[in-house]
């Protein structure tokens, strides 16, 4: 039955409508995929020249067990972004008499073909056959390779459980990904803890007691059959996308019933970002983006200049207005006819994002507090582009979105997806980009940059309380693309 499963997902790739797009898109990702293959096969031949340089004074084994845990804890945050889920591919299958056991067995099975399983082949594998093999024999090497393959096994179907559970509950990714970081920082910049130390501590075991790579085995198989009961348990697909009536939502926040309409749009949108690929990584890139002052502040060079500053701040403080309000409209372009004939109220509907906006940016900015430690100014200048996001770029993202007719699937994946791309987004980042220096650089030539900052944040609280002008016009000139942009919307 699996080998019928395949066949039919050949046949539906080859007389898909959209083949010959598809078939690029996935001739570019070969090619990229091939390069890294190469890239990383040679950073695996060399791994223990690489070892010595990078940690002189350890063992060169001892060096190679350290890194595993490392590469494995960066290798599960990679997959949580990037990894895709195969589960919508066999909905014709579910209502014909078909065993559970063998839809669930192809989704397991089709689950292991994956790039991200040959990864630690390529890069470990060398230095085993290279170093080990020589050092410690065949036994050891044997226990070092089916320790890989059972983490990566189990890093697999782990990611893909956290996945599916993050489709009905889109806080469990943030709250993964935000653990994956902490312990990070933990390790890399707190130094409360050693990741190497750790990894070492079972590797360098398993040098003396190669039974133990019996460990990974049992955690893979056991993940496995985790997600092999979770699937046959909620196969069906109102059972994976909905929850039980009994429970409610953990994603409802009562916070914004004191914003009655609006604050529901919000709290539906939230919804949309948390439980969708592409809008959530939106979200995680901006939070990312929070450690790019850290590439600037770090800077001797840049202590006594202002201008890098105006561009970090800005961007670490309105990163998610400009990366997900650029397609504020496409995100929604499924079911934008439904929104155009019920009863929201567009000026409702713009308030939402202003809300949504403001949420996310003052959210930002409270967390780029501690860039204080490298001197109050920094702070202000934050403070000056918060506002100046608040009251200007929030008018110009939206002003932009009028202009974009192009519709996004949001049950497509993140990665290697430009679907809703197009010319207007690469003018809306110049665009954006400009407005700040245009006032700051004039100013601070003339020996004035504090009145630079002083007019930017005087124009960023005017724009604020200048708010529902705004809103009147953006609804007056959507109505006027309107039509024009619900048919690109339609347009699959």
């Amino acid at each position: 039955m699996i080998s019928t499963f395949f066949k039919h997902e050949l046949k539906a790739f080859w007389r898909s409508k959209n083949t010959g797009k598809n078939l690029a898109i996935r001739i570019i990702m070969a090619v990229l995929i091939l390069y890294l293959f190469l890239n990383m096969l040679v950073v695996g031949f060399f791994m223990d020249t690489v070892l010595k340089k990078v940690f002189p004074h350890d063992a060169l084994i001892f060096s190679f067990c350290g890194i595993i845990l490392i590469y494995y804890l960066s290798e599960l945050f990679s997959r949580l972004q990037l990894q895709e889920l195969p589960t919508l591919r066999v909905q014709p299958y579910l209502q014909l008499p078909i065993k559970r056991n063998s839809i669930v067995g192809y989704l397991a099975l089709t689950a292991l073909f994956s790039v991200f399983n040959l990864w630690p082949i390529i890069l470990f594998f060398p230095f085993i056959f290279k170093v080990i093999l020589h050092d410690a024999g065949g036994l050891v090497a044997l226990a070092f390779i089916i320790s890989i393959l059972g983490i990566s096994i189990f890093n697999n179907y782990l990611a893909l459980y956290i996945k599916r559970k993050s489709n009905l509950n889109g806080w469990i990714f943030l709250i993964v990904a935000a653990v994956l970081v902490l312990i990070g920082l933990s390790d890399f910049m707190w130094h409360i803890i050693s990741i190497r130390n750790i990894s070492y501590l079972f590797f360098g075991n398993l040098i003396n007691h190669p039974v133990l790579a019996l460990v990974p085995v049992l955690l893979g198989a056991g993940m496995y059959y985790l997600n092999f009961l979770y699937l046959k348990q909620n196969l069906y697909l109102e059972e994976l996308s909905t929850k039980k009536e009994k429970y409610k939502s953990s994603t409802e926040f009562p916070i914004l019933n004191s914003f009655g309409a609006t604050g529901d749009l919000v709290a539906n949108e939230i919804k949309l970002i948390l439980r969708n690929k592409r809008p959530r990584s939106a979200l995680i890139m901006s939070l990312f983006f929070l450690l790019y002052g850290l590439i600037f502040y770090a800077n001797p060079g840049m202590k006594n200049s202002d201008a890098p500053r105006v561009f970090v701040g800005m961007f670490m403080t309105g990163f998610f207005i400009i990366n997900y309000g650029q397609f504020m409209y496409s995100w929604q372009a499924s079911h934008f006819d439904g929104l155009m004939v019920s009863k929201i109220s567009f000026t409702n509907f713009l308030k939402g994002k202003y809300l949504l906006f403001t949420t996310v940016s003052t959210l930002a900015f409270i967390l780029t507090t501690p860039y204080v430690y490298f001197g109050w100014r920094i702070l202000m200048i934050h403070f000056v582009m918060y506002l100046w996001n608040l009251g200007v770029t929030a008018n110009i993202v939206l002003y932009f979105a009028n202009r974009n007719a192009k519709r996004i699937d949001l049950s497509k994946g993140a990665s290697f997806n430009w679907e809703g791309v197009g010319a207007t987004q690469l003018m809306l980042s110049f665009l954006l980009l400009l407005p700040p220096f245009v006032i700051y650089v004039p100013l601070k030539f003339l020996g004035y940059p504090n009145l630079a900052f002083a007019l930017m944040a005087a124009i960023g609280v005017i724009g604020v309380f200048t708010r529902s002008y705004w809103i009147k016009t953006l609804e007056a000139d959507f109505y006027q693309r309107k039509f024009t942009i619900t048919e690109g919307f339609r347009n699959k």
